[in-house]
């Protein structure tokens, strides 16, 4: 029976938000109320969060709750994944503090919009596909180097030092901090160290509780009973205003969008990677299978709609979408109501937002960055192979010393070299011919495979296996090329060969013209498809180039020929 040929998908098909495939499935009060407790319990979870990651990346408590509530909203409303939970991530606080270093607010506003454009355009070019293809280890390599860089940036918090300067590389910043050690608030160092006891001690004796709020609470509690000397929201940020601002368009200038284009770049690529890893641990937790086009057009809208309210940089995040899935959420509404919950904790209690310490929150940091680390996976690599453990290395040391984006680049650079390599090593060339009157061992079949021809000195037969590409076309290249004068015909089989392109293609072409300088025939077989089409379109179909379904075949006409 005759398959079906598959057929392209259509638009709407790739571009159909899973919002609008679960309401067409039917919806009820009893999937409403699934999603309203996932809601709520991921809300819970992002509420300190949210206001952690801005505070570490250089933007304000409230510009992380508008991230959220703006965001997360979009990104539930619009994703091509059913249960992803956007806003502010962990692995954007480098690249965010950075922009704001040099760019100032409304450059990260700016570059944050510009982010949501490419993201929009690189979905409806359907690029999401392609991120798939970033090698394993760079992604744990520039995941360890980002919570290393996001521990370290927690430092001066977790002890309450104080620092007239606290430079962004790594380096220098825990020269800075080691300078600064004599100003270490034992207070702060306290309240840091029982919140990460609370948030660990809850997370193995109740897992269930939202042991992140609870700390951070605690905290808070502690500090406006015993009026604790330490630097809280209210002391360094004023507390959180309790309403949403007015939308805004940033700054279009043309010079400030050139300005501001590296780090959009570099926000598009990250955004795209976390998002789209996000919704695959969304996949293999539920069964189901993500759009990752109509995720990123979905992730481009949100940091657009973030920007035009203050917000920055909002991706998929993986531990709250895993929480969402946990929860037993039913689909997207409960992600958007997770949003409308934070709005709603923001305009009810704002005022007591000014007494977290800051301290808690940046525990609540070191746990997330603690997390981070894949260590069981950055074992299974560094055991995998010299290859896998210098492209982990490498991406881990670039990021952490130098940048995200160097880390990422190389990474993928040194894993295609490896791959490419690898695949070199796997494609092979091998004579189908037994000389007659060769020394063989008693393991070896003395019958030529192909009959009385095969066995003919006058006759090579050579078979290809693997792919024929530009790194591996030099070693078969100087196999086949071992044409001698004395020799009839040449037979080069094509039939385990997947893979051609135009580099061996050409090498191809030259063993043919070798091959009728010195009158030689060649015949290849087994060629079919794209293998076929690529040979053809290089000219290989000229007197002298026979082509046959099969090596016998070939070898019947090299016998009729004479």
């Amino acid at each position: 029976m005759n398959a079906t040929p598959a057929t392209a998908a259509t638009f709407a098909e790739l571009f159909t938000p899973k919002l609008v495939t679960v309401l067409r499935e039917g919806y009820g009060p009893a999937q409403l109320r699934a999603d309203a407790v996932a809601g709520l319990t991921v809300a819970i979870v992002a509420l300190p969060l949210s206001m952690a990651i801005a505070i570490a990346s250089g933007a304000t408590p409230a510009q992380g709750l508008h991230t959220a509530i703006v965001g997360g909203f979009l990104v539930s409303l619009l994703s091509g994944s059913r249960f992803q939970i956007g806003g502010p991530a962990g692995a954007f606080i480098v690249l965010v503090a950075a922009t704001v270093a040099q760019h100032g607010m409304g450059g990260l506003i700016l570059a944050t919009f510009l982010s949501g454009l490419m993201l929009a355009a690189a979905g409806l070019l359907r690029l999401g596909t392609f991120v798939r293809f970033i090698p394993y280890p760079v992604t744990v390599g520039f995941t360890a180097g980002i919570a290393t860089i996001i521990f370290a940036s927690q430092i001066s918090e977790l002890f309450g030092l104080r620092l007239a300067d606290e430079p962004g590389d790594l380096l220098p910043k825990l020269a800075a901090l080691w300078e600064a050690r004599a100003t270490v608030t034992p207070a702060a160092f306290l309240l840091a160290l029982a919140s990460v006891a609370v948030i660990l001690g809850l997370k193995r004796l109740a897992p269930r509780v939202p042991g992140m709020l609870v700390a951070v609470a605690l905290a808070a509690l502690a500090v406006a009973l015993f009026d604790l000397p330490v630097a809280t929201i209210g002391s360094r940020y004023g507390g959180i205003p309790s309403l949403m601002p007015a939308p805004q368009l940033p700054d279009l200038s043309p010079a400030r969008i050139v300005a501001v284009l590296p780090a959009a770049l570099s926000f598009t690529l990250l955004g795209a990677i976390e998002s789209l890893l996000s919704a695959v641990v969304a996949d293999g937790m539920t069964g189901r299978r993500h759009r990752s086009n109509c995720e990123l057009l979905g992730q481009g809208v949100a940091n657009m709609g973030a920007a035009l309210f203050g917000g920055f940089c909002v991706t998929g995040t993986i531990a709250r979408t895993a929480t969402n899935v946990r929860s037993g959420a039913h689909g997207p509404v409960a992600g958007m109501l997770h949003a409308l919950f934070l709005l709603l904790f923001m305009l009810v209690a704002a005022p007591l937002a000014a007494w977290i310490p800051l301290a808690a929150l940046a525990a609540v940091l070191a746990v997330v960055a603690w997390n981070m680390i894949e260590r069981p996976a950055i074992a299974v690599l560094m055991r995998a192979g010299a290859g896998e453990a210098v492209v982990l290395s490498a991406t881990f040391l670039l990021t952490t010393f130098r940048s995200l984006t160097e880390g990422i680049v190389t990474g993928v650079a040194l894993g295609a070299l490896l791959f490419i390599n690898r695949m070199a090593e796997a494609t092979a060339v091998r004579a189908d011919r037994v000389p007659l009157g060769a020394d063989l061992p008693d393991s070896v079949d003395p019958r030529p495979p192909y009959g009385e021809d095969a066995a003919d000195p006058a006759v090579v037969v050579y078979r290809i296996s693997g792919a024929l590409f530009f790194g591996a076309s030099a070693t078969i290249g100087s196999v086949l090329d071992r044409i001698g004068a004395g020799h009839r015909a040449l037979v080069v089989d094509f039939s385990a060969v997947p893979f051609l392109d135009a580099t061996g293609a050409n090498m191809i072409d030259g063993l043919a013209r070798k091959a009728a300088r010195r009158g030689v025939d060649l015949w290849l077989t087994g060629a079919e498809g794209r293998v076929l089409r690529v040979l053809l379109a290089h000219g290989l179909r000229r007197p002298g180039i026979g082509f046959a379904p099969g090596i016998d075949a070939a070898l019947a006409r090299i016998r009729q020929d004479g």
